[in-house]
């Protein structure tokens, strides 16, 4: 190998390593699994991660600097958002391809949700053909900035923090799939324990906004018509 071929895999493989560089570390990884659900200003970012606002700002800049999101201010408030949405494909695939790698996952997982009482769970597929026959209610329990910035079609938005005035809405002959940000996302567990404690049958779906933006599946934005109420 001669060495002008030599130096322009040295230059290819460095850039490739910048990204590496940049989600080496696990917050910065968070970061972009919150970002996945849509555009976020840093006190959002702070609050959803529990980050202080000095480290959640380090990392961001990173990210920026990698050229993996983007900033924009908006009046007294700092916007961040993914740069385009192969950024969140490249995160999705990460996360799959360490499930794939790393058993531990796998066991904390398990763990994790065996104690809230929500190991089990309900694909896309599946929860598409039971919403079709009208044997489930689809509730997205995130933030509902988050709700509107896009969901699945025909979800219900229901905040965690709102779910126990809202017990009276829902209804007891139909299995509730409580659904949040992904897979590792904790709010569609606690969902489902409370949901259970209260005797409902509720299940949740394991996949997020992150993972329908990978398959391009179809997601609404804003608040459709006639979803201000439950069914």
């Amino acid at each position: 190998m001669g060495n002008s071929d030599r130096a322009f895999k040295d230059a290819i493989y460095e850039q490739l390593a910048r990204v590496g560089r940049a989600v080496d570390h696990p917050r910065r990884l968070e970061l972009l699994d919150l970002l996945c659900q849509g555009p976020m200003t840093v006190e959002q970012l702070v609050q959803k991660s529990a980050m202080p606002m000095g480290s959640a700002s380090q990392h961001l800049q990173q990210l920026r600097e990698a050229r993996l999101v983007q900033a924009q201010r908006r009046g007294s408030y700092m916007v961040y958002r993914l740069a385009d949405d192969h950024v969140c494909t490249f995160f999705v695939a990460l996360r799959e391809l360490a499930e794939r790698r790393y058993a531990e996952m796998k066991a904390i997982s398990d763990e994790f949700f065996q104690d809230l009482h929500a190991l089990e769970e309900v694909d896309a597929v599946t929860l598409q053909q039971k919403l079709n026959t009208g044997s489930v209610v689809l509730l997205d329990v995130r933030p509902t900035e988050e709700y509107t910035t896009g969901h699945w079609p025909g979800a219900w938005s229901v905040p965690l923090d709102t779910l126990a005035n809202r017990l009276a809405d829902l209804p007891r002959n139909r299995t509730i799939v409580a659904y949040c940000r992904g897979p590792y996302c904790v709010l569609a567990p606690q969902a489902v324990k409370r949901l259970r404690e209260a005797g409902f049958d509720a299940v949740r779906l394991a996949e997020g906004p992150g993972d329908w933006l990978t398959r391009g599946e179809p997601m609404v934005t804003g608040i459709e018509l006639g979803e201000e109420t439950l069914p």
